[in-house]
């Protein structure tokens, strides 16, 4: 058997604990003071604050998104290595990243983000009861009649994978690979960080 076609995901911690605290305060402070935010959030039914649609300039009007944007561009670049993406000399740069503090129950239906390269979140705060990140199969549409795969098949052969990772860890995958956040069942907020990265 040989293993054709991979699909890369990348985890590892964020690489500087004090800033993950320093995140965290950011990120409720925006939650409290970004009137735009929440009113989208109200209009479209999000669970939570968002900041996908009111800011696009986190890293300049916050340094601690700005030492968090450092810190991701090294992670984007080894992950970019691991994928052998011909980058022709220049380098994947940010092109968006926003901040979610979903309320316990809240969740985020299946997406891509087409486009962008690479997208990641950062995890800031997983309380009890939080999803984690659920990942589809991109063959999905091509199965037809194929049967469903055994419960314990291997990790790299499930159609759904989900990552609940720990506080602190950043993942990166190609920005054409479904995910979502199933919905909680707890009672605190749930704090995370996503960003894309576009090439060129």
């Amino acid at each position: 058997m040989r293993t054709l076609f991979a699909t890369l995901l990348y985890e590892q911690p964020l690489g500087d604990p004090d800033l993950l605290g320093a995140l965290e305060q950011s990120c409720l402070q925006l939650a409290e003071d970004d009137m735009a935010g929440r009113r989208w959030c109200r209009e479209h039914g999000y669970r939570g604050y968002t900041s996908y649609a009111s800011l696009d300039d986190l890293p300049i009007r916050d340094p601690n998104f700005a030492d968090l944007k450092r810190l991701l561009d090294r992670h984007v670049a080894k992950f970019a290595r691991a994928c052998a993406f011909d980058l022709q000399g220049r380098k994947l740069k940010l092109d968006s990243l926003w901040v979610n503090v979903l309320d316990g129950k809240g969740g985020h239906g299946a997406h891509i983000h087409p486009h962008s390269a690479v997208s990641g979140t950062l995890y800031v705060v997983l309380p009890k009861g939080s999803r984690g990140l659920k990942l589809e199969d991109p063959r999905h549409a091509m199965m037809m009649a194929a049967p469903p795969r055994l419960e314990d098949a291997p990790e790299a052969m499930q159609g759904f994978v989900e990552i609940l990772p720990e506080p602190g860890t950043v993942l990166l995958w190609e920005s054409w690979l479904r995910h979502e956040v199933p919905p909680g069942s707890g009672r605190a907020p749930r704090i995370s960080i996503s960003f894309n990265y576009r090439w060129g």
